[in-house]
């Protein structure tokens, strides 16, 4: 073979072999673009989950430019960092609700309990009936003692009303009118014993879980609005004691005035000296805190009666364990509320004098909403004379079922 002809059949084999790599990388370059095209094209969660079966299958992502999304059961996408980015804030807000609500319930199990579980309170408050509660009027609660039963039992013949008519008083007029004592220093002793006969009986005691006791007036005081908040929910929360005489539907008309405002504190308001003479009737201990001797008390209500507002009893409430007692309970109900956005009351119709003053009022068509002797604190010898000051200044009953509060 000649060398000219050498060359021209190596020339053509390198033509054919230029071809054919040619053609080889073509079509490698399409087989590459249609794998890697399958590659990228995920099948759909959906039909994945179907198919494998698994309920837990995790959702599928796909590329949408640089956006990713989620694609769930339903089709529609949702921004994954938006969600992720929410969900630490969300987290929070839960577990502060969920913190909140424990707390809450918390408070609410241990009253409910220290008042369910004591046994020295009177059968209404265990009483199934009172677990569906109704809004009343007012609540008066009279202060007793164990030694005060003929002052309990003269109130009973004059102005407390008793039995069915009491009743009746509750579900028409919305008023509930109770003796308000605790328990003595030997508790199931012969003094506490006694009590229970006398509400066996009467069935007008709200039993408090206290220890009575002269000096711990400040104290009942304050047992006694956080148990009739917890027992009845009232416009109006009402303390008087046992030797004063009072006119129900006066003292109804007198609150009604007052009903739509929230923060209220009715009574006949004074401001005496802080006595600093240890003995003394009286004796204020912690004087020093009212500046030099000689000094006067803030404004406050008189002790024989007065009355606050379900906001005020609610506050007496939630804040129980940080309020102060001073010895007279009459000056630490008002400190309680110094500082406060409180309207004070100053109404003196809560605080007249027996006959002939009551009389000479009632007379004149200016009812007494509550009389007694200032020189007494009280009416002297009230279950002797609080008849007489009853027939002399009371309203009548008729007023009383007329009334509409």
């Amino acid at each position: 073979m000649s060398l000219k002809s050498r060359g021209g059949e190596s020339s053509s084999k390198k033509g054919v072999s230029r071809n054919l790599t040619l053609f080889l990388c073509i079509g490698c370059f399409c087989a590459g673009m249609l794998f890697t095209d399958r590659m990228w094209a995920f099948p759909e969660t959906k039909n994945l989950s179907q198919s494998t079966g698994r309920p837990d299958e995790k959702p599928d992502l796909v590329s949408d430019g640089c956006d990713p999304k989620v694609k769930d059961g339903t089709g529609e996408s949702n921004d994954v960092f938006a969600k992720v980015s929410k969900t630490p804030h969300a987290t929070e807000a839960l577990d502060k609700t969920i913190s909140d609500l424990e707390m809450e319930l918390a408070s609410t199990r241990t009253l409910q309990d220290s008042l369910l579980g004591s046994s020295l309170l009177s059968q209404e408050l265990k009483n199934p009936g009172l677990a569906k509660k109704r809004k009343y009027f007012m609540v008066v609660g009279i202060n007793t003692a164990f030694s005060s039963r003929k002052r309990r039992d003269s109130l009973r013949a004059t102005w407390m009303l008793q039995g069915d008519k009491r009743r009746k008083l509750e579900e028409e007029k919305g008023i509930i009118i109770r003796f308000v004592i605790g328990h003595s220093a030997t508790s199931g002793g012969i003094l506490d014993r006694a009590i229970e006969a006398e509400d066996k009986k009467h069935g007008d005691f709200l039993r408090l879980e206290h220890v009575e006791g002269y000096l711990e007036l400040s104290a009942k005081t304050k047992t006694y609005f956080i148990t009739a908040l917890t027992l009845w929910e009232a416009d109006f929360y009402v303390k008087v004691d046992d030797d004063v005489h009072v006119n129900i539907a006066s003292l109804g008309a007198t609150l009604a005035r007052h009903r739509s405002k929230p923060r209220v504190y009715i009574g006949c308001m004074k401001s005496g000296p802080v006595l600093a003479q240890k003995g003394a009737r009286y004796y204020e201990p912690e004087y020093w805190k009212f500046g030099e001797q000689g000094n006067k008390y803030f404004r406050h209500a008189t002790g024989q009666i007065y009355a606050i507002s379900r906001d005020l009893a609610t506050y007496i409430s939630t804040n129980r364990h940080v309020l102060h007692k001073y010895t007279n309970e009459d000056v630490s109900l008002g400190s309680w509320f110094i500082g406060l956005d409180v309207e004070h009351i100053d109404d003196r119709r809560l605080c007249c004098g027996t006959p002939p003053d009551c009389e000479w009022k009632a007379q004149a068509g200016n009812i007494c909403v509550a009389s007694f002797d200032w020189s007494c604190s009280g009416i002297c010898n009230s279950a002797d004379r609080i008849k007489e000051v009853h027939q002399r200044c009371g309203e009548g009953e008729t007023a009383l079922w007329d009334a509409v509060f």
